[in-house]
């Protein structure tokens, strides 16, 4: 199964990429930004799969997200904090 993540992007790099935090782990990716209709700026939030930024998120749609995938996460290992 593959899934697409929200990330916050912390650097712009050379050549439409960027390091992305996924949530608030030591968790980076590096991402294509090529895909977004406009260019990112530091702080914004994408959803990302496989690689490269599909779009722009509101930052409240992100969070949730990331919320609503922690949970799934808990619930899979058996750890209390689930539904």
């Amino acid at each position: 199964m593959c899934l697409a993540i929200p990330a916050e992007i912390e650097e712009l790099l050379d050549g439409d990429m960027a390091k992305c935090r996924v949530g608030k782990s030591d968790t980076f990716v590096t991402v294509s930004t090529m895909l977004l209709e406009e260019p990112p700026a530091i702080g914004d939030f994408l959803i990302v799969h496989a690689g490269f930024a599909l779009r722009k998120l509101d930052p409240l749609e992100a969070q949730e997200s990331l919320r609503l995938l922690r949970q799934m996460a808990n619930i899979e290992e058996g750890t209390p904090g689930g539904f």
